[in-house]
């Protein structure tokens, strides 16, 4: 494990609250695994045997429904953990797991998280806080779901990857068109809807980048009225 790895790790909100000796522990007993983009990483249903902190890329976690048709529920990159609450229930992954690009995770065995428990109590309040990230998170898509419309959820998304909070700037979009209309519950048709009416508000899409012509200009169209950006947008 890379000096860097586990100081990804240490900033997670899994570990970044335990003390230090807890925290080696489980570094000690953990194990980087590269995943090519594409690759599965667990399946839904599987025994959760284990807990994971993206070191880099991006994983995605998905549902399939009875119809066949992929359900995205959330996305993770750099520094967020996924898997906690199931594997400390010793339960089975209600999602799959997938690369949406190539990546490199730490593995934490659920047997060693659970030890730890039994000696450590704050190691509890590190799996609840972890939790209820995950839950906010949802909370956060449902409420875009029911109060943005379509063109609004795509503007948050570029707003969220700005490298800037005014002025001009380019995004790199960090994976493809299609999980990202996943992400935001939208079909990739209507995506490029939703793209080619940002261009209203100066946001022009080439391949993977989104160049934004005005942050503020953006953030205020994300945040207004729906009735009033579905005139503009939807």
């Amino acid at each position: 494990m890379l000096a860097e790895d586990k100081r990804i790790a240490r900033s997670s909100l899994l570990l970044s609250n335990l003390p230090e000796a807890l925290v080696a522990r489980f570094l000690d007993a953990a194990m980087v695994r590269n995943h090519d983009r594409g690759a599965t990483i667990f399946l839904q249903g599987e025994p959760a045997r284990a807990i994971y902190i993206v070191l880099d890329g991006w994983v995605k976690l998905y549902r399939i429904a009875p119809n066949g048709n992929e359900a995205v529920v959330a996305v993770f990159t750099r520094g967020q953990s996924f898997g906690e609450a199931v594997a400390f229930r010793s339960d089975v992954y209600p999602v799959a797991a997938e690369a949406a690009t190539d990546c490199r995770l730490l593995r934490i065995e659920a047997s060693t998280l659970l030890r730890a428990l039994q000696d450590a109590p704050e190691v509890a309040i590190s799996i609840l806080s972890a939790t209820f990230s995950h839950l906010h998170s949802l909370v956060g898509q449902v409420q875009q779901l029911k109060a943005q419309s379509g063109a609004q959820r795509v503007a948050e998304f570029l707003l969220e990857l700005a490298p800037c909070e005014g002025g001009a700037c380019a995004v790199r979009l960090p994976y493809e068109k299609t999980l990202i209309a996943g992400r935001l519950g939208m079909k990739p048709e209507s995506l490029s809807r939703a793209f080619s009416r940002l261009r209203e508000i100066g946001v022009r899409v080439h391949q993977n980048m989104a160049e934004i012509d005005d942050v503020a200009g953006l953030r205020e169209f994300a945040e207004e009225d729906p009735a009033q950006s579905w005139s503009r947008g939807q």
